[in-house]
């Protein structure tokens, strides 16, 4: 969970030149079982979730914590963006920062939508907490994310290898600060 501080919670939707990010909301949840049931999605992060156990376990508002965006476009949700202070990590680097995530169907890729909601996250992150440094975890293997973490300004703090394959993990030094 982000340690928000005195920062207050959930912000204005923020939006972008063709997005909103916003908390979510009850009729999210459908995307959010499309999205965590996926294989295109989850072919990085270990494979999908049975859509049966989503449907059974999935809250009816799901997602809903400090540091958690629903990415919408036209009025339905499209992605997920995350910024969460990373307690427990598999690489030390990491520990203590604030990590940026994002899931995003894949009729939403390659549009550029998954750069747009994180630049904006990120954005809302330096005007409410300035200079603090976020970091990113992404598998090697997955191409679409190494290029986006070098679009959004991530340097490579470290390699390493969990879950099976090999990790990278980027840091976004501070704006500010």
């Amino acid at each position: 969970m982000m340690d928000l501080g005195p920062v207050s919670w959930p912000p204005l939707p923020i939006s972008t030149e063709r997005l909103v990010l916003r908390e979510s909301e009850g009729r999210d949840r459908a995307a959010f079982i499309e999205l965590y049931a996926s294989p295109d999605v989850h072919t990085h992060l270990g494979g999908p979730r049975p859509r049966e156990d989503l449907e059974r376990e999935m809250p009816e508002v799901p997602g809903r914590r400090p540091g958690s965006f629903v990415v919408v476009l036209d009025g339905a949700m499209i992605g997920h963006v995350m910024l969460t202070r990373a307690a427990e990590h598999c690489c030390p680097a990491a520990v203590g920062k604030v990590d940026l995530g994002y899931l995003f169907l894949p009729r939403a890729w390659g549009c550029g939508y998954a750069a747009e909601a994180c630049a904006a996250a990120l954005d809302w992150l330096e005007s409410v907490l300035p200079g603090e440094s976020v970091t990113l975890t992404t598998q090697i293997a997955n191409a679409g994310s190494m290029r986006l973490a070098a679009k959004l300004g991530f340097v490579e703090a470290e390699r390493f290898r969990a879950w099976g394959a090999d990790q990278w993990l980027g840091r976004r030094p501070p704006l500010s600060g």
